[in-house]
């Protein structure tokens, strides 16, 4: 008899046997890496669908814990803020390369600084996937107009440690 193939580190994690719509609440929530890339204001060219990143936030983002300053009534107070769903992060063409929700939709594992991996919030920032320190403006201070003038490219982008099989020493 044969022993079945290993397909991932992460087999009997509930991400690996449940599916998105199965997962309680706080399991969804927990999906999110803490990274804030997806607060950033993105552009959308109209012809070719590509997403531009910029280092403008939201205008609820704080910049350094790279969390929602009011992540309960965000929706009310920024009307154009997505929230995630099952439905919808299969869609979503802007979420980045390295969000937790794109990488479970897509079957892949969780980088080893995603925090339910790590069991450190901290190694998000330590790996250089957050938007610590790169925000450079909120879109209350930047007019729509003049957003192609703060395009980045490094939302969507994965840093050389990030992409590490594991943390490194």
């Amino acid at each position: 008899m044969t022993k079945p193939q290993k397909i991932s580190d992460q087999d009997g994690f509930f991400w690996k046997t449940k599916t998105l719509e199965e997962m309680s609440a706080a399991e969804w929530e927990s999906l999110c890496d803490g990274c804030a890339r997806c607060c950033l204001e993105k552009l959308e060219d109209e012809d070719t669908g590509r997403i531009y990143f910029t280092h403008v936030g939201c205008r609820l983002l704080d910049g350094q814990s790279c969390g929602c300053r009011d992540y309960a009534n965000r929706s009310d107070r920024v009307p154009d803020c997505v929230r995630l769903s099952p439905e919808n992060v299969r869609t979503l063409s802007w979420l980045p390369p390295s969000c937790g929700y794109r990488l479970v939709a897509e079957g892949r594992d969780l980088y080893w600084w995603h925090p339910l991996i790590s069991g450190d919030p901290n190694t998000v920032h330590d790996a250089g996937v957050s938007v610590r320190g790169r925000v450079e403006a909120s879109e209350s201070e930047i007019p729509v107009e003049d957003l192609e003038d703060h395009i980045v490219s490094w939302p969507a982008l994965l840093p050389r440690r990030a992409k590490l099989k594991k943390r490194p020493a």
